[in-house]
């Protein structure tokens, strides 16, 4: 082979091998985030962007280094008892990823959950009258037909089941927050609200999230 031909070569390996590793890079992303209705990336080592079909794009900023990953810690505090009279459908895309990591988070705190995967999630958000500011990728229904939109903490689900406002029909967290349950990625957080839906489709903020253990 001529030194021209080698020196090609060199030069097509060496993008081809920066190519695999982006593809790598790409398939790792989508993977982490893979849910029915958002579309993710990863910005830098430093920050992640998540966008839903109605939620703006989120910029998410790490934790310290040595702080324990938001997975294990709500893995770990798991309460069997919490919800464990409570049962509820789940209506989700079938290949929705952090759909089916809520459900492990909410049956970990008792939860009996039935998913039922369908192929047009609004017609359900339309059916229980869940505002379209506060949809997410997942839609709960409780035998007792109080709506829970999104990643809403087992704690709260089960603090709004215990006493449910006169005027609400369920709690909604919009979008899809990073270091909310079923959402844990690396040592990542982002504060969120859990809102409240009313039946006469108003909403109001139920709690504010600014650490991950506020939510256990």
């Amino acid at each position: 082979m001529t030194p021209l031909k080698i020196k090609s070569s060199l030069i097509f390996n060496r993008h081809l091998s920066k190519g695999l590793r982006g593809t790598l890079v790409l398939l790792a992303a989508s993977s982490l985030f893979a849910c029915s209705q958002p579309s993710s990336g990863v910005s830098d080592a430093n920050t992640t962007s998540v966008t839903t079909e109605n939620a703006t794009a989120i910029t998410l900023k790490e934790d310290e280094p040595n702080a324990k990953s938001a997975h294990m810690m709500t893995r770990s505090v798991s309460k069997p008892d919490l919800l464990k009279n409570v049962s509820a459908t789940v209506y989700k895309d079938a290949n929705c990823g952090c759909c089916k990591e809520w459900i492990s988070h909410a049956e970990d705190n008792g939860l009996s959950a039935t998913a039922q995967d369908v192929a047009d999630l609004a017609v359900f958000k339309e059916r229980y009258s869940v505002p379209t500011e506060m949809r997410s990728c997942h839609t709960v229904v409780t035998t007792d037909d109080y709506v829970f939109e999104g990643h809403v903490p087992a704690k709260y689900m089960a603090q709004f089941l215990e006493n449910p406002p006169v005027q609400a029909m369920g709690l909604a967290v919009p979008g899809m927050p990073v270091g909310s349950p079923g959402m844990e990625y690396q040592n990542k957080f982002m504060p969120y609200q859990v809102m409240q839906l009313n039946k006469d489709g108003t909403t109001q903020v139920y709690a504010d999230i600014e650490s991950v253990e506020q939510q256990l």
